[in-house]
């Protein structure tokens, strides 16, 4: 983006310029006021040992927080107001605020240790999420645990599905995330919300492990949360539960009975046989857990889902983890705010308060917040949409590219690089594993967080932006929706046909010496329909704009044919039936004119895109 010259000094049209300073006037009465109270401000302060939240390290330094969340991007992490971050991050950004930090002296003693943190915490009901491979009986599960079935309540009800729930079980609490699998999982845990205590994986005793049940494990090792597996199905003639047990293993899940720490519960969710195991398993979990949060004091937690309803505006579904949220609190939801006019819990019953573990559904926000960010109480709105504001200023995140990652390894900041590795075909994984492990250094090494075939897709973008990483794409092709969620959340799309390119490159950014690289920004992308004469130009491409938009005079364009580019012409027309026009958005037919138009065929993708060099 072009830097142009400040207008702060230039004098407006029809008037003087003012003088530097006045005859006579001090040095000192041109400093600005917000410089004064810094040269003012004491420069010492005292942090504590442990770690600490972004508001409490802005409001121990006087500063506002979006002062030190710039900060803290400026150093490669990205942290909202309520995220935890360490003592020696928070000491560095304190000395880059011109701070002199010194360690807050605090006998640290058993004691004291569980009176401070015992404060006015009680036990609160664990939180599960259940995934799996699809028609492995996830729904049929929740339905019976619930003992209704969903459909028939909600026929003629006011309130749809809320995307969480709780139920009452021998007197006991607990509650279901019901969200759409492990991509919502992923969402959360990449905005750096720790909302799951348990996973339960469910598994069919007839169809063994499959490659969304492999996801699913790879996701839930990947978040350090317990896993207790469900074999589904048991009552199938065709059900084999020491097959699926041995393909647990070979995934990595070694249970109980086979020496390991997996609880596996085999069961019905049909018949109901064996569900009453996996409730008990769950809070046993739970117990060793020990869950434990303080009802007292202003609300926190993290947005499970959100939709605009064209009644009543925008819902919120949110799971309280911290406090307890009231109505008429001011609240603050990522980059949204308001004022909590109506809250509904899981069966549509207006409620006026909501303790810690408990999902609610909430009206009152001013835009729909993304599932996994977090929301916190303000004391009043003024408060809370002034906060909102300061969010939506830093709240796009900074790429994480192979070169960014390659200067922090640099610097010493982080100490794996991380990775979503997809390849073409299955064979090319464990060459391409074993290649990149035989590259790690004593500063840094390559951290695998998951290598499967297939495209690139939403779901390996949110696991590498949770691990804060890079996809590497090896001679395999983008999903649709993909790019755009890789923009979003700010994370690298590397492309390879070569395994000693990709080499190359790794080994240069464990190194901490890659070169700036180009990343690759979609813009648009459509489908090529059918082929119409175009008089002059020869042919023109009939197109349906799937997502982005189309525009004349684009930055650069490509054709691209099962996963390769076969031309990369430019567009010099673009019609709407008769009419010329110079956009078209996603959703609409256009004609669009292609120079050189090439062999461009039906089927074929028109991408629009730009490549940026990174830091």
């Amino acid at each position: 983006m072009a830097r142009f010259p400040s207008n702060r000094n230039r004098a407006r049209p029809g008037q003087k310029r003012r003088s530097r300073q006045r005859p006579g006037a001090s040095a000192e009465a041109s400093v600005p006021t917000e410089r004064k109270a810094e040269a003012t401000r004491v420069t010492q302060v005292e942090l504590g040992n442990g770690s600490m939240t972004v508001q409490q390290l802005s409001d121990t330094l006087d500063i506002d927080v979006a002062r030190t969340v710039k900060q803290l991007m400026r150093r490669g992490v990205m942290a909202s107001v309520n995220d935890v971050i360490d003592f020696e991050t928070a000491v560095r950004v304190a000395q880059d605020l011109g701070y002199k930090v010194v360690r807050k002296k605090q006998p640290v003693t058993r004691k004291t240790k569980k009176t401070v943190a015992g404060k006015n915490l009680v036990a609160r009901p664990p939180v599960v999420t259940v995934m799996g491979h699809v028609d492995h009986g996830k729904t049929t599960l929740l339905d019976t645990i619930r003992n209704t079935n969903v459909t028939a309540r909600e026929v003629g009800a006011i309130t749809q599905h809320i995307g969480a729930y709780q139920s009452i079980v021998d007197d006991r609490r607990i509650t279901f995330l019901d969200t759409p699998g492990h991509r919502a999982f992923t969402a959360m845990r990449a905005r750096g919300a720790h909302a799951t205590d348990i996973v339960v994986l469910v598994v069919a005793a007839d169809d063994g492990v499959m490659p969304q049940t492999r996801e699913a494990i790879d996701h839930a090792k990947a978040a350090g949360v317990p896993i207790v597996v469900a074999i589904n199905k048991i009552d199938k003639p065709e059900a084999d539960i020491e097959r699926t047990k041995r393909q647990l293993v070979e995934a990595g899940l070694v249970i109980e009975e086979w020496g390991g720490d997996v609880v596996c519960v085999p069961l019905s969710a049909k018949n109901g046989e064996g569900v009453p195991d996996l409730l008990e398993n769950l809070f046993l979990v739970a117990d060793v857990a020990e869950l434990k949060a303080d009802p007292t004091g202003p609300s926190e937690g993290t947005v499970v889902e959100a939709r605009l309803d064209k009644l009543r505006g925008s819902l919120a579904t949110l799971l309280v983890q911290k406090g307890t949220l009231r109505l008429g609190d001011a609240v603050v939801a990522g980059s949204t705010w308001g004022k909590i006019k109506a809250m509904f819990d899981d069966r549509g019953q207006r409620i006026a308060s909501a303790g810690p573990s408990t999902p609610v559904e909430v009206l009152g926000l001013s835009g729909v917040p993304l599932a996994g960010e977090p929301f916190f109480v303000t004391a009043d709105d003024k408060i809370a949409r002034s906060t909102a504001e300061e969010r939506q200023q830093v709240a796009r995140p900074s790429q994480m590219s192979l070169s960014s990652l390659s200067s922090q390894i640099g610097e010493g900041q982080i100490k794996a690089l991380s990775i979503v590795l997809k390849t073409d075909v299955q064979g090319s994984i464990e060459p391409i594993r074993t290649s990149l492990e035989r590259l790690g250094t004593e500063e840094a090494r390559p951290k695998i967080v998951l290598a499967a075939s297939g495209a690139v897709t939403e779901n390996d973008v949110l696991l590498a932006a949770a691990h804060k990483g890079i996809v590497i794409a090896f001679n395999t092709k983008t999903a649709p929706g993909a790019e755009q969620v890789a923009e979003q959340e700010g994370v690298a799309i590397q492309r390879y046909d070569i395994i000693y390119r990709l080499e190359e490159d790794i080994e240069a950014a464990l190194a901490g010496l890659l070169k700036p690289a180009f990343v690759e920004t979609l813009a648009g992308r459509a489908e090529v329909r059918a082929i119409f004469p175009g008089g002059k130009q020869g042919k023109v491409a009939g197109a349906i704009v799937r997502e982005g938009r189309v525009w004349k005079g684009a930055w650069k364009v490509r054709v691209v044919r099962g996963g390769e580019v076969i031309n990369e012409p430019q567009i010099v027309s673009i019609r709407r039936f008769k009419d010329s026009v110079n956009e078209v958005a996603a959703g609409l037919e256009c004609g669009i004119g292609l120079v050189p138009f090439g062999d461009t065929q039906v089927g074929d993708i028109i991408e629009l895109y730009r490549r940026e060099k990174t830091s």
